[in-house]
């Protein structure tokens, strides 16, 4: 479900009573552990946190235009979704996701190649999330990215 809200205050405002407070706190959570240099925006009608253009100009292969996706967060009809980039592009680090999740949730892990679902809101492990944001630089997704792209 893409919003059209056009800051992330006012597609938190918007949201289901029932999702208010997990999202904001997920929210919360990426911003407490992003590390410098990226920037919170809408993006594809839900919260995104990229590389601006200021530090990488080329933006995103598929739309110049837009800034690098890093991190994309939503509400969608029956889960809340963490889509990263990282875990979709660096096998290493889906690796140490995969065998770290049990050790932080007592749910079994529900994900797509980059997508974290939560069906329950009582069950998102958001200090494991955290430490999943903290993982990757500006720099380091910027390489990896461009590594990634540049092989296709």
């Amino acid at each position: 479900m893409q919003s059209k809200a056009l800051t992330p205050e006012q597609y938190l405002t918007e949201l289901p009573e029932e999702r208010k407070e997990a999202m904001n706190k997920l929210r919360q959570t990426i911003k407490d552990n992003l590390p410098k240099g990226f920037e919170e925006v809408m993006s594809y009608g839900m919260l995104g946190y990229v590389v601006p253009h200021s530090i990488y100009p080329n933006g995103y292969h598929c739309n110049p235009k837009l800034p690098l996706p890093f991190i994309n967060l939503a509400s969608q009809k029956n889960f809340i979704a963490v889509y990263h980039m990282g875990v979709y592009a660096n096998k290493e680090l889906l690796d140490w996701f995969v065998t770290e999740y049990p050790k932080h949730s007592k749910t079994k892990i529900d994900m797509g190649k980059g997508c974290l679902r939560f069906k329950k809101m009582d069950t998102i492990p958001f200090e494991f999330i955290g430490e999943l944001v903290a993982k990757i630089t500006v720099e380091d997704w910027i390489a990896q990215y461009e590594k990634m792209w540049k092989n296709r």
